[in-house]
C-alpha cells in the first residue's frame, strides 16, 4: 500500500468513524445519562469489537456471507431487532445516573464489542475498507494496514460523541428536557436502520 492509498484510508476510517451511526447515537446518550468516565468501557468495545470484526472480514468472513446469503440476511434482522431494543431503553430513560447510582448503567465492554457484529454500519465499514483498500498482492499485510488505521482514528472519533453527551449533562439535568433527548435519541437510533431496509 502506497503513501497515498494509506492516508486515503485514514481520511475513509476517521469519515465513517465519526459520522453519525449507532455506536456514536449510543455514545451520546451514554455520555449524557452516564458521564465520560462510566462510558469508557462502551467506546473501548466498539473500538476493539470493530477492529475484530475487521479482522475477520479481511481474513475471509464477508466472503462467507456473500456465499450464504441466509446468513447475511439472518445477521441483518438479528442486529436490527437487537437495535430496536437498544432505541426502546434508550428512549424510556429518564435519570442521569451517577457513580454510585445503581438505576441503570452503561454498556459494558462486552456488550459494545458484541454490539459490532449486529450493527450495520460497522459490516458496511468493515466490507468496504476491504474491497477498496485490501491488496490482492499482499492480503494479509493490506489486513493488517486497515486494521492499524481504524485502531489509529476510531477511538478517538467515538470518544468525541461520549465527550458531547457529557458536556450536555449539566442542560440536560432537568428532567423535562433530558425525557425529550433520550426519547430523540431513541428515534434517531431506530432510524439508522432505514439504509438497512432498502
Amino acid at each position: 500500500m502506497t503513501l497515498d492509498a494509506f492516508l486515503a484510508l485514514l481520511v475513509y476510517a476517521f469519515v465513517t468513524s465519526i459520522t453519525p451511526g449507532p455506536n456514536n447515537l449510543m455514545l451520546l446518550a451514554s455520555g449524557v445519562n452516564f458521564g465520560i468516565t462510566r462510558t469508557v468501557p462502551h467506546m473501548l468495545g466498539i473500538s476493539m469489537g470493530f477492529l475484530v470484526l475487521l479482522l475477520a472480514v479481511g481474513l475471509g468472513l464477508g466472503a462467507v456471507l456473500t456465499a450464504f446469503p441466509a446468513l447475511h440476511t439472518g445477521l441483518k434482522i438479528a442486529g436490527g431487532a437487537y437495535l430496536l431494543y437498544l432505541a426502546w431503553k434508550i428512549a424510556m430513560s429518564r435519570s442521569l445516573t451517577g457513580k454510585g447510582d445503581t438505576k441503570g448503567r452503561p454498556m459494558r465492554f462486552i456488550d459494545a464489542a458484541a454490539f459490532q457484529w449486529v450493527n450495520p454500519k460497522a459490516w458496511v465499514m468493515a466490507i468496504t475498507a476491504m474491497a477498496v483498500y485490501a491488496n490482492a498482492e499482499h492480503p494479509f499485510l493490506s489486513v493488517v494496514l486497515i486494521s492499524i488505521a481504524f485502531t489509529i482514528v476510531n477511538l478517538p472519533s467515538v470518544s468525541v460523541w461520549a465527550g458531547f453527551g457529557t458536556a450536555l449533562r449539566s442542560f440536560l439535568s432537568d428532567p423535562v428536557r433530558l425525557k425529550w433527548f433520550n426519547i430523540a435519541m431513541g428515534v434517531l437510533l431506530a432510524a439508522t436502520l432505514w439504509p438497512m431496509l432498502k
